[in-house]
């Protein structure tokens, strides 16, 4: 939910690869005083914020203030973990760093007969030396979506290749219409991951030790963003970033790369005129992919009551399945974390929505595993950036990745 759409999945799902806050948060306190912190990133969907605090006012065993984060959580979630009890739960995705320096907490034992109804996939993904830290709220994902008039009126084909995504880009690109919009940062934080897919390659290599993109295709690949970034049908400085659909909706582009969360917005201003795709195969080798991710519950091991923020989990992300619909269906196109709630998801029954579902059944992959680190996520990133919108040498950039890609594999395994 406004990082990626990737929830609900009617029974096929289960072939994924398998603010003011209801009180503001002081940093003093914490589950000692009786109170549990809970944090929240921004969402951008309407409605989203009263749910939660709703939620929180109706846990029965406790008070539970719920804190909205606009901005850079991610930043504010590291550096609360390093120093403060409070949040006492959060959500985020599990990142090995911080099993390892122990600042969040098993979560096996909250699962019980439920474990079986988690996408297997989303609960893997929030594992770590076989301990799962984190209880999956939802699924999210990104897609392409496109204006089948538009495509049509150029004369083009929706594209199934990389090269085929650059040639629509340029040929959509009509007066004040651009082809593609893919961010503002020309593509290199949300395409990084679909790129690499579309080569056949990934982040790490399967058993997760070793990188994954220690390959001639990767230069090859972020070779073709260089391409898209330095023709002309590709929007760069929108109002708005790529998780928000306002430079499709207000018609500044005929394609854009976005979250499924987006797609009743984008339906309530272009109604049938809306397509979708996944991201396109590099060539015959490669393949299409779409980004799985989902924000988990984890509880802060420096709360004053580890045990209470556990029982909240518990109950509100576990035991609450009305509130777990609501949240990942009522308020954007999203999939639900589990198999039995998935008929609910009456949005994602026909049409594009629909056709999503497909898309992260048949080739959904996880966008941010467990032991990719920010370190070697940075470097990669870097060197993206560079190749795409520098013009520096592809081959040169990721092979200073890699190096740093190892060594962050080096340091988690020591």
């Amino acid at each position: 939910m406004g990082s990626g759409l990737d929830r609900r999945s009617f029974l096929l799902v289960a072939g994924l690869l398998g603010l003011a806050a209801c009180g503001s948060d002081t940093g003093r306190g914490g589950a000692a005083d009786g109170t549990l912190r809970h944090w929240y990133h921004a969402y951008g969907e309407d409605g989203v914020q009263d749910a939660v605090r709703r939620y929180a006012a109706g846990y029965p065993n406790g008070k539970v203030e719920v804190q909205w984060n606009p901005g850079d959580y991610d930043s504010k979630i590291v550096t609360a973990l390093q120093n403060s009890a409070v949040p006492d739960v959060f959500e985020a995705q599990v990142k090995v760093d911080w099993v390892r320096q122990k600042q969040v907490v098993p979560l096996d034992d909250l699962l019980g007969d439920a474990r079986d109804d988690f996408v297997r996939t989303l609960l893997d993904s929030q594992t770590v030396d076989g301990r799962l830290y984190g209880i999956p709220q939802a699924i999210d994902t990104q897609v392409l979506f496109y204006r089948p008039s538009l495509l049509r009126q150029a004369g083009v084909t929706p594209p199934t290749t990389v090269d085929a995504l650059l040639d629509a880009a340029e040929r959509l690109t009509a007066g004040k219409v651009r082809g593609l919009f893919a961010g503002n940062d020309g593509g290199v934080g949300v395409l990084t991951g679909p790129l690499l897919w579309s080569a056949g390659l990934d982040f790490l290599s399967a058993d997760g030790t070793a990188p994954g993109f220690d390959d001639p295709r990767a230069a090859a690949v972020f070779g073709k963003l260089r391409e898209l970034n330095q023709g002309g049908g590709l929007l760069l400085g929108a109002p708005t970033d790529w998780a928000d659909p306002g430079a499709f909706v207000d018609g500044l582009v005929a394609m854009q790369w976005t979250g499924l969360w987006n797609l009743p917005k984008i339906t309530a201003a272009h109604g049938d005129d809306v397509g979708v795709l996944p991201f396109p195969r590099l060539d015959a080798t490669g393949a299409v992919s779409v980004p799985v991710g989902a924000y988990s519950a984890m509880v802060n091991a420096r709360s004053a009551d580890v045990e209470a923020a556990k029982a909240y989990v518990k109950w509100l992300w576990v035991e609450q399945t009305d509130h777990q619909t609501e949240f990942a269906t009522a308020f954007g196109a999203h999939l639900p974390a589990r198999r039995g709630l998935a008929e609910r998801a009456e949005r994602l029954g026909s049409g594009p929505g629909r056709e999503v579902v497909g898309f992260v059944t048949d080739s959904g992959r996880i966008a941010a595993p467990a032991r990719w680190s920010a370190r070697a996520n940075t470097a990669l990133s870097d060197a993206v950036s560079r190749i795409a919108r520098q013009g520096a040498d592809a081959k040169e950039e990721l092979t200073a990745a890699l190096d740093v890609a190892r060594a962050e594999i080096a340091r988690l395994d020591r």
